[in-house]
């Protein structure tokens, strides 16, 4: 009997009967574990660099072992994308951080400038290994478990650089003649891109913008505390106040501080994924309309009689069956994306809320219990001591 069907001879407590029914929905559990950490600084006469150790662990049979472990550099993940773009042009390849970041915000080498890269690179794997189709990638396997010398030569055997060459001139042209008649559904889809860039891009600077100005908010705060400290040194009749309003700015001091780092771990990032995200989706539908216009070009050919017509209506079969190809795929990671998308930013956007609510709710606890002690003991009970303030103040 199957053993992942209920077997009346087999007493089942409910509590399994859900385990089992949620095993069934989502038989693919997940066999493949990714990890990148310790990046290490390389200095050599030519160029200063950084590699970060990947540790994967699997169950998968067509793998040699369950534990690998390599180094890898950025350019690296760059030929590892260009190869899955290059084998599966209508999937959406998760993106990769830029390369170069803005002149004047961070240093290239500066600690949290690899930490924030360390932590984008291992994320550009996982999503890779979670993906349904490109986990299974050779190269991704290579990429996962060649040491330095075997993926250089790997890396040696794709097309020669004439052939690449090739291959980018025909996509230029092709993409410079445009598609003839793009389905609705994919015209639905590139506005859809269009709409989302704009917005996911506007919601980035503002992020930033709003980082920019709590950090600034929260260094200034930091000095109000010893400042008040000093005060009340030489004001005898308000020690215990003022050291009171010290201590309630350095609890919002290390409340904002908590606050800040969930905008730039929990937020940030995600938005910022986004907006690569939507640059990416992009280059897909060009590759997309790319691989259709090499379709349209061919059918006019044989409309017009400008080539062999037995070669022509072998080459347009074979074309049909790869647009069909590709915009199945696309059609198919479309629906996987938004879904993620989905989830992705709204959880983002929640966990903030959730901080948001933690921080007031903190400075509350801190500032009422004050400011009611000094209301209480510095303002006279009575009427008149109250001024008068107008419905329109």
């Amino acid at each position: 009997m199957d053993m992942n069907s209920f077997s009346p001879m087999m007493p089942t407590s409910p509590l399994s009967m859900i385990n089992q029914i949620k095993f069934e929905d989502e038989p693919d559990l997940k066999d493949l574990f990714i990890t990148v950490d310790e990046p290490e600084s390389h200095v050599t006469t030519i160029e200063t660099f950084i590699t970060y150790r990947i540790i994967t662990k699997t169950s998968r049979g067509e793998f040699d072992s369950s534990e690998f472990e390599v180094r890898r550099r950025y350019q690296d993940f760059l030929w590892l994308k260009g190869k899955l773009e290059e084998a599966h042009p209508t999937l959406i390849i998760p993106p990769l951080p830029e390369k170069f970041i803005v002149k004047g915000m961070v240093e290239r080498f500066n600690d949290d400038f690899i930490e924030t890269r360390r932590k984008a690179l291992h994320k550009f794997l996982n999503r890779i290994a979670d993906h349904p189709t490109l986990t299974f990638n050779e190269d991704f396997k290579v990429f996962l478990t060649a040491q330095a010398w075997e993926l250089s030569s790997h890396k040696k055997q794709g097309p020669g650089l004439l052939s690449r060459m090739g291959q980018t001139v025909r996509a230029v042209a092709l993409s410079m003649r445009g598609v003839k008649s793009r389905p609705e559904e994919f015209m639905e889809m590139n506005n859809f891109i269009e709409v989302f860039s704009q917005k996911i891009n506007l919601i980035d600077k503002i992020s930033q913008r709003i980082y920019k100005e709590e950090r600034e908010y929260s260094d200034e705060m930091r000095e109000y505390g010893p400042i008040h400290i000093l005060w009340s040194a030489s004001e005898e009749d308000l020690v215990d106040t003022l050291k009171g309003i010290a201590s309630c700015i350095d609890k919002c001091s290390k409340a904002t501080e908590k606050r800040m780092s969930g905008l730039s771990e929990a937020l940030l990032p995600v938005v910022h994924e986004y907006v690569l995200y939507s640059e990416m989706l992009m280059g897909v539908m060009k590759r997309r309309d790319q691989i259709q216009a090499e379709l349209d070009s061919k059918v006019e050919a044989l409309t017009y009689k400008k080539a062999d017509t037995d070669l022509l209506t072998e080459e347009i079969g074979k074309l049909e069956d790869k647009v069909e190809c590709a915009n199945n795929a696309l059609k198919a990671d479309w629906e996987r994306w938004r879904h993620n998308m989905q989830n992705d930013i709204k959880s983002a956007f929640t966990d903030m809320a959730e901080e948001n609510i933690q921080y007031y709710e903190q400075f509350c606890m801190s500032f009422l219990p004050l400011f009611f002690s000094i209301h209480a003991t510095a303002i006279p009970q009575t009427h008149h001591a109250y001024p008068q303030v107008s419905p329109v103040n």
